[in-house]
């Protein structure tokens, strides 16, 4: 098989799912909880509802499904500096915080949306030395 001419070479986006008329909501859990920043939609775009939000490189659309189901298990993966601190934000803003299993080099944790989506927020160990998260049972 010849090589090919082309290269996949980073993400652009995440998009995850939300009912209609779940903007506002969206907006204080995407902008008011994890502080990203509202981006506006192109107009042809708009007219579908939904919203996007970035910061740096990170970006997720949040989009209207009709038939609306949260994905429990497909996720997003966003690295984070100072998880235990966002922990803490997260647990103060009333959003339910799951410990997972170990990942060799990272912290994380899971929360996840108004809407049910699941997110995981990770951190890379910063040395060998530095101890994992203390996990709640």
């Amino acid at each position: 098989m010849d090589s090919p001419s082309f290269r996949i070479h980073s993400l652009d986006h995440v998009q995850l799912a939300m009912p209609p008329g779940g903007e506002d909501i969206a907006r204080g859990f995407y902008s008011g909880v994890l502080g990203l920043k509202e981006t506006p939609k192109p107009a042809n775009l708009a007219k579908r509802g939904g919203v996007w939000f970035e910061s740096g490189e990170l970006r997720i659309h949040l989009g209207v499904e009709q038939d609306f189901r949260p994905a429990k298990k497909a996720h997003p993966a966003f690295q984070v500096r100072d998880l235990e601190a966002l922990a803490r934000h997260l647990k103060n803003a009333s959003v339910a915080v799951v410990a997972d299993e170990p990942l060799e080099g990272y912290d994380r944790i899971y929360a996840a949306d108004p809407f049910g989506n699941r997110i995981e927020f990770l951190e890379p160990f910063p040395s060998p030395l530095h101890p994992p998260l203390a996990r709640n049972p």
